[in-house]
């Protein structure tokens, strides 16, 4: 058994929590660059393909610019 705990993830999630307000569901990922759901589908594949006698007890994944769930780095936005 391994528990697969993502950080975050851009998603229609934000949309449907927000009640289809685009606006605030943009505003989730401003100036953060997000894990995709296909790289939580790799994390996924990478664990279901090793080999039997290796367990993967917890796969902890983020995106770099997330330190926890509740702190996350914005970067500002580019200049130009």
């Amino acid at each position: 058994m391994t528990e697969i705990d993502p950080g975050m993830v851009q998603t229609d999630f934000s949309l449907v929590r927000f009640g289809g307000d685009e606006t605030r569901a943009r505003a989730v990922y401003e100036s953060v660059v997000p894990l995709s759901a296909e790289d939580v589908a790799e994390c996924i594949a990478f664990v279901a393909t090793r080999p039997s006698h290796v367990d993967i007890n917890r796969l902890v994944v983020r995106p770099r610019d997330q330190a926890r769930a509740n702190l996350v780095h914005r970067r500002p936005p580019a200049e130009g």
